[in-house]
């Protein structure tokens, strides 16, 4: 079994106006990244749209209607929050997004394949229930838990984020619920201001923040001395990932130090875990990073050990 790539060139149709830096060419960097003969053995397929139901088990419903029913005209835009903006792609973008994340979960826990990997956007780990915030509209990697949950009998689902930016928006869709773990390393003091190691949720959210200028090995520390530990101590029966590559060194964004070989590090990690406690299934959905071809580098270090761990 190998490992699906989901994505969809009407992703490319999000725009947030000239200069924004969650733009399509970022999705376009990891895309001709994942064109190297090295990935030819991915299996490559689209997304269809989330329904409604399924974005509803992350957000209520009246705000699912409301996101949705933002369409602005060809050529127009619609700020939802000071760097959170909409345009007439936006919707189905969004939509493409969580029904990759949704599609993913499906393959994996049907053994269709292994371990799937979503090139979409716009992210998703900054939209609260109630918020989009963070370039975010919707709770991606939550929607993939709560389906593997309510389609496939899951009963625990760990959520794994090493974005630099803390992903307010998973931890405030699961804080209450035990059956989903929230892993998360992050630059802190940083946007969105939340992290704090203090946060634990009802036990299932585990924050290990890191300084400004950590490096990669402070990085790996974290996961290997606190967070790996804590996942598999949860034992999911999958684990997602929430995929930012912004701790990059190169990234305008944020301060950490990380490269590329961290990413693959983490990777491997997180599949091993996978192997030992749920059958190898893994979900990656594609988050931040804003530097394109620390970006590129990245994403295809992600996917080289999604392929080969």
């Amino acid at each position: 079994m190998s490992v699906l790539l989901l994505t969809h060139r009407d992703c490319l149709a999000h725009e947030m106006g000239e200069g924004h830096p969650e733009c399509p060419d970022r999705l376009r960097a990891v895309l001709q990244a994942l064109d190297a003969e090295e990935f030819a053995e991915l299996i490559r397929d689209q997304p269809e749209e989330a329904t409604e139901e399924q974005l509803s088990r992350a957000h209520p419903a009246d705000y699912v209607a409301a996101i949705l029913g933002v369409r602005p005209a060809e050529g127009e835009y619609v700020a939802l929050d000071a760097d959170t903006i909409m345009c007439a792609g936006s919707a189905r973008a969004a939509l493409l997004a969580a029904g990759a994340a949704v599609r993913a979960v499906d393959e994996v826990c049907q053994g269709l394949v292994r371990r799937a990997f979503c090139a979409t956007r716009p992210p998703g780990h900054h939209a609260e229930r109630r918020r989009p915030m963070g370039f975010c509209l919707f709770a991606n990697a939550v929607i993939a838990a709560r389906h593997a949950q309510a389609a496939h009998g899951l009963a625990r689902v760990a959520i794994c984020d090493f974005d630099v930016h803390h992903g307010n928006g998973s931890q405030d869709c699961t804080e209450n619920d035990p059956s989903i773990l929230f892993a998360s390393s992050h630059q802190m003091p940083l946007y969105p201001g939340t992290g704090a190691a203090s946060e634990t949720g009802v036990g299932n959210i585990h924050n290990a923040p890191l300084p400004p200028g950590a490096s990669g090995a402070q990085f790996r520390d974290a996961w290997a001395g606190q967070l790996l530990p804590a996942i598999e101590s949860f034992a999911p029966e999958l684990i997602v990932i929430s995929a930012g590559f912004d701790a990059h060194a190169r990234d305008p964004l944020a301060q950490l130090r990380l490269n590329e070989a961290d990413f693959g590090w983490l990777t491997t990690e997180l599949c091993r875990l996978a192997d030992r406690v749920c059958a190898g299934r893994v979900v990656s959905l594609l988050e931040g990073g804003y530097d394109l071809p620390a970006l590129a580098a990245s994403s295809a270090a992600h996917v080289r050990a999604l392929l080969r761990s």
